[in-house]
């Protein structure tokens, strides 16, 4: 068997639990998830390299959305000042971004998850975990339409890191939903100045932003925020969402590479591929800027609101037993 999984029980903040680690030795690949803290997936190395940005202070204070790979559910972003209207009822949420202003970033990642299975064979190492709002969110009761399990497969390859993706409405109501993921991606080497990092990232549109909130507008992609061709991030600093997004290359079965993250003077690209449904990208560089967020969604910041204004914004509703499923995967291209 090339794979295997080791366990040990780890504490983050107030939270311990078990911390699964994916491993593949003869690569030196290996992937550590916390399902205690949200499912992230804290660290990820390929053929030695590290490539995922965690918070040096991680385990003293876990904040659960700057660090590793963060996972956003039942919606991506802001919802504005933290309230909707879903089948004639009002809902309000914590106002909890930076602001105190909007809600951010849905329940998942600042909640435990249920370990579903695990297992590992000769050609991958997996863990299957899953978050049920009702049942894993219980502060959450009465704040959000219905109910929604969410179920995340991280799946580990000498290159890869993959996560499959299902969401079912396991309510006896209309459930709405957007997803998202918030990874930190560092390169070899964990330069600190991002400047010689070259971004390819094609789309045709942005959401236009007023205090990080989109208006409902969609524009062309200007010159400042183009990544259509790749060239190096300089001292921009990104926090844009990107919408229309292109193609660098698509592969049969459905994935479409959306982005890659380089250096011009060491080999390897970093790149992130997903399903079509992911029709939505936040590129952001963390104050820090020692480590750039390229994160796939399937709707837009705000998304509930904008659709209730007739607005296309990647809101989805499963009707009770309706299910939906995607993939995200994360790649080391060695040769590129």
């Amino acid at each position: 068997m090339l794979y295997h999984i080791e366990t040990a029980e780890m504490h983050a903040g107030p939270r311990s639990g078990t911390v699964y680690t994916l491993i593949r030795p003869d690569t030196g690949s290996l992937a550590e998830i916390w399902p205690a803290n949200g499912f992230n997936c804290l660290r990820w190395r390929v053929r030695g390299h590290d490539l995922l940005y965690a918070a040096p202070d991680w385990t003293s204070n876990p904040v659960p959305t700057r660090s590793g790979v963060p996972i956003l559910f039942p919606f991506p972003n802001r919802i504005r000042d933290g309230a909707f209207s879903q089948g004639g009822r009002a809902y309000s949420l914590p106002k909890n971004d930076s602001t105190l202003k909007n809600a951010i970033h849905g329940f998942s990642p600042r909640n435990p998850w249920r370990v579903f299975g695990y297992g590992a064979d000769a050609e991958s190492a997996w863990l299957h975990g899953d978050f049920q709002i009702s049942t894993e969110a219980p502060d959450a009761a009465g704040l959000w339409p219905g109910d929604g399990l969410l179920s995340v497969v991280y799946r580990l390859t000498p290159d890869r890191l993959r996560m499959e993706l299902r969401v079912r409405n396991v309510g006896d109501t209309p459930f709405p939903f957007g997803l998202g993921f918030h990874p930190y991606f560092r390169l070899p080497g964990n330069d600190a100045d991002l400047s010689q990092w070259v971004l390819h990232a094609p789309a045709r549109s942005v959401w236009p932003l007023e205090e990080s909130l989109p208006t409902g507008d969609r524009e062309r992609v200007p010159d400042e925020l183009n990544w259509n061709r790749p060239r190096p991030i300089g001292g921009r600093v990104l926090d844009a969402v990107y919408t229309d997004l292109g193609v660098i290359r698509e592969e049969p079965g459905g994935l479409l590479l959306r982005a890659a993250l380089s250096h011009p003077e060491r080999p390897g690209s970093l790149e992130v591929w997903t399903t079509a449904d992911f029709r939505e990208s936040v590129l952001f560089t963390p104050p820090h800027r020692r480590a750039v967020c390229i994160e796939p969604y399937t709707c837009t910041t705000d998304a509930v609101n904008l659709a209730a204004r007739g607005v296309d914004a990647g809101w989805r509703t499963l009707e009770p037993g309706g299910e939906w499923a995607g993939v995200v995967e994360f790649r080391w291209n060695p040769a590129a």
